[in-house]
């Protein structure tokens, strides 16, 4: 692996982590009379973009303890995926697969016509990285793809369908209200996947993936749970399209530690391990942007300097970038 030519930045030394208001927001008209919003943070004169999204029934503002530490360097465009954190609820009969890939490639349109184009790599997580590598789009310089959920060694077809179903149960039996923002962030402090996550995370979480409504229990979730598990369940068809080669620019994938449980490969047939640059991330769980944002931004820019746009970035004029951290 190339060094990076300097060190990540440290991370705030808070643990609200309240998250600044954009630079701009664009928002995109796609399919179903849906909008999604488009935010620019970060240093809008930095010649290098990064385009940042989530994973299922989350939302890109909770990942901030990770995004933060790129706000200095880079321009940053951050958005959620339809039905998730700032966009509005639609109908779950367009909350499938090819719609997010359409929506993904409006998106990336939508942004080079508004700002105008300059190189562009994609930083997604999860669900968003199976968007990501179904799209056709060339407008990447490079793409970013932390623990695509996919395929865990040495698992069978069989074994990963029985993980989909098992997924898709869970999200249907999840809680959909709660009384307050506290009383779900102490429910996420219980919850066996938040163990190793930052302080003040679950409290960001339920600031990002919950709106309030009313009645007795006036907080939901932005992305109901139905939609979450048929989104899971969409997963086990389109996994065999998935291909990590092939690809006209260079690509990354950083993985959960596999010797943890619950922790996924980046394929189906792990010898296309081989044909991508794979790593991962010791002692991290698939949420590991959350639990070790600096390594994961340590590795980010180490792929970025060993394909040559790191130097991009470093030759930016000085501006006055967007803190990443509160003062």
């Amino acid at each position: 692996m190339t060094a990076a030519a300097d060190p990540a930045p440290e991370a705030p030394p808070h643990t609200a982590w309240p998250i600044p208001d954009p630079v701009s927001v664009c928002r995109v008209r796609v399919a179903d009379d849906t909008e999604i919003a488009v935010r620019q943070h970060g240093n809008a004169d930095a010649p290098l973009r990064l385009v940042l999204s989530h994973g299922n029934g989350l939302a890109i503002d909770l990942y901030y303890p990770f995004w933060s530490l790129l706000a200095a360097e880079f321009e940053l465009f951050v958005f959620d995926l339809r039905n998730h954190g700032w966009n509005r609820l639609g109908l779950r009969q367009h909350h499938n697969i090819p719609t997010l890939v359409r929506d993904h490639d409006l998106v990336l349109e939508a942004i080079d016509r508004r700002y105008s184009a300059k190189p562009c790599v994609g930083v997604f997580h999860s669900l968003s990285t199976v968007i990501a590598m179904l799209s056709e789009t060339q407008r990447y310089a490079g793409l970013v793809l932390f623990d695509p959920p996919l395929c865990k060694p040495p698992a069978t077809e069989a074994e990963f369908d029985e993980s989909v179903a098992r997924t898709a149960a869970m999200s249907r039996r999840r809680q959909e209200r709660f009384r307050t923002e506290k009383e779900f962030a102490d429910f996420l402090t219980c919850v066996p996947g938040f163990r190793r996550v930052l302080p003040g995370v679950p409290q960001l979480m339920a600031r990002t993936v919950l709106r309030q409504t009313g009645g007795d229990l006036p907080y939901e979730l932005r992305c109901p749970r139905e939609f979450e598990a048929q989104i899971t369940e969409y997963l086990r068809s389109f996994a065999p399209l998935l291909d990590l080669e092939g690809r006209a620019f260079p690509m990354k994938v950083i993985g959960a530690d596999p010797t943890l449980p619950s922790t996924y490969l980046p394929s189906y047939d792990l010898l296309q391990v081989m044909a991508v640059d794979y790593d991962f991330v010791v002692d991290g769980t698939h949420l590991f942007q959350l639990e070790k944002p600096m390594e994961c931004v340590r590795m980010l820019r180490d792929f970025l300097d060993k394909i040559g746009l790191l130097q991009i970035g470093q030759s930016a004029p000085d501006a006055n970038p967007e803190s990443g951290a509160a003062s």
